[in-house]
């Protein structure tokens, strides 16, 4: 099965700041380093004071060239596409320090790459996206969603970046392909003793592999560091504010800017929010019931269907039934998949959870399980290598590595085997599906050899301008309350929160034309929406 170019994209943007056993960096037991949890006493709290690196760093020149291929570690590829009207995709590098504690100390080069705005005269600026993951290539993703953003590049350039630790930005290293096949074919939802210390050695074995590979690095990858990155990048553009758009983990970065930067925020929309007041273990505990609510509406709306849904059952719980009988079958005998890797417990949930995050998408995942059902595990398993980064020439972007890398320079807690054992219950409850999943994958951060910064970001924005939070009451990934938490937490007349009534991860791409006039109207005319606007 080869694997759509637009499912990968959707993929890459829709990822959350917490997925699956990619991303879980949390404690249960209260195990935590000293320290508060909020940015400002974090680890890196010096670097929060500091100025986004030497003057000599913000007026630097840019040389803005034709965008070569994706390279593997962003995911491979080709050079992108035209624009419409044969705008051509230009791509650069920009310098920025590696430890903003010593601002003019060594550097490291960011990638970038830019649409120019199409009506130069009337140009407020540049519009900088972040697509999420943590881990997502932006340089790979944006000119996937170009036509997408076609209405505000008449006044915007377009402009997206890897941030450090991902794809061409200086990109984390950890598995190779050939070690990152064994462990997403490996059992990530252990049943006994053995399975359970199998797991912890491999978890063992990816921290030391990014330690080895990438050691020096991993002090330097979080979100503040980003986020200070955003702001040099904001100068070096030559911008007085900054307009942004992020996505999923994307709205994280966001209010993390806005909190270090109020006065320099411009337009801001933050579109499938991450709920900043939760740590990693609630935030995991949440994931699993929206992609259980998300799995529920599936299921119903395959047997509203009746005859026409290809899978078993009259009812939305016997479907789902069915599937998790599936799922309890692949964990004793996989079935075929692609070449020679067989579909197994572990990938078959990976493949269902990425066919959640869009309504357009569910036709291959009844497809995926009626076919997996019948003893071909192709199509299930080609949609979990879509949300992996697994490429069909069998090479991995640095998706993993990153995300891995990210979260666990963020989060500073970290989960016993004991510990996540006893949580696995409340994760049960929340998703029969995927709760064994999403809590044995609170383990990613053991052993990680660098100590995160935070239990909660701090997202604090008094005196900025208004931004737009769009929450999606269908979302799998970033639950919709997590909108309300983001308004509330940047702060009177700053949070604007809105509603989308869907489904599928975030709301800006989902076609909506009401949540699309808003967000253009809101970026292009300064239009703020009454706090409390629903779109249907």
């Amino acid at each position: 099965m080869r694997t759509s170019p637009a499912l990968r994209a959707a993929a890459l943007a829709a990822t959350a700041t917490v997925l699956l056993p990619l991303t879980a960096c949390s404690d249960n037991s209260g195990n935590e380093a000293t320290g508060t949890d909020r940015t400002k006493n974090s680890p890196h709290a010096a670097n929060a004071a500091d100025p986004s690196g030497s003057a000599d760093l913000a007026s630097q020149k840019l040389t803005w060239k034709p965008c070569p291929a994706p390279s593997a570690a962003q995911g491979g590829g080709t050079a992108p596409s035209p624009l419409p009207g044969g705008a051509a995709w230009e791509c650069s590098f920009m310098k920025v320090p590696r430890n903003y504690a010593k601002p003019d100390g060594n550097t490291i080069s960011l990638a970038l790459i830019r649409a120019k705005a199409v009506n130069q005269n009337k140009r407020i600026g540049s519009l900088i996206f972040n697509f999420g993951g943590p881990g997502a290539s932006g340089v790979a993703t944006l000119p996937a969603f170009g036509p997408t953003y076609a209405t505000l590049r008449t006044r915007y350039d377009l402009v997206s970046f890897d941030p450090r630790g991902v794809g061409r930005s200086y990109g984390v290293k950890c598995e190779n392909d050939k070690q990152l096949d064994a462990r997403f074919q490996s059992d990530a939802t252990p049943d006994d003793a053995a399975e359970e210390k199998a797991l912890l050695n491999q978890q063992k074995m990816f921290a030391a592999a990014c330690e080895k590979n990438s050691g020096s690095e991993l002090p330097y990858v979080g979100t503040t560091d980003a986020a200070r990155d955003m702001d040099l990048m904001r100068q070096v553009l030559g911008d007085d504010k900054m307009h942004y758009f992020g996505i999923s983990y994307g709205t994280e970065l966001g209010g993390v800017y806005a909190h270090l930067f109020p006065e320099k925020v411009g337009r801001a929309v933050l579109d499938g929010v991450v709920d900043p007041t939760e740590d990693y273990q609630q935030s995991s505990l949440g994931q699993a019931k929206g992609f259980q609510l998300a799995l529920d509406n599936f299921t119903q709306n395959c047997a509203d269907r009746g005859a026409a849904c290809k899978l078993p059952g009259t009812t939305g719980k016997e479907v789902e039934q069915g599937i998790a009988e599936l799922l309890d079958r692949l964990e004793k005998q996989p079935v075929p998949g692609l070449g020679s890797r067989q579909l197994t417990q572990s990938q078959a949930t990976t493949g269902i959870a990425a066919s959640l995050y869009s309504r357009e998408t569910w036709s291959l995942l009844e497809q995926g399980i009626d076919e997996a059902d019948g003893g071909n595990g192709a199509l299930l398993l080609a949609l979990a290598d879509s949300l992996n980064g697994r490429s069909r020439n069998g090479r991995y972007d640095n998706s993993t590595a990153a995300n891995a890398a990210i979260n666990c320079a963020d989060s500073k807690q970290r989960f016993t085997v004991d510990g996540t054992r006893a949580l696995i219950p409340e994760f049960r409850k929340a998703s029969p599906v995927f709760g064994d999943y999403l809590g044995w994958g609170l383990m990613q951060c053991t052993d990680w050899p660098v100590a995160g910064a935070w239990k909660t970001p701090d997202v604090s924005a008094p005196g900025a301008a208004p931004i737009l939070v769009i929450g999606n009451t269908g979302d799998p990934a970033t639950p919709y309350k997590g909108a309300k938490a983001m308004a509330d937490e940047l702060g009177q007349g700053v949070g604007v929160q809105m509603t989308y009534e869907g489904q599928g991860h975030g709301a800006y791409n989902s076609g909506n034309a009401c949540v699309k006039k808003t967000v253009v109207s809101y970026l292009l005319d300064g239009t703020v929406p009454a706090a409390g606007t629903v779109c249907r």
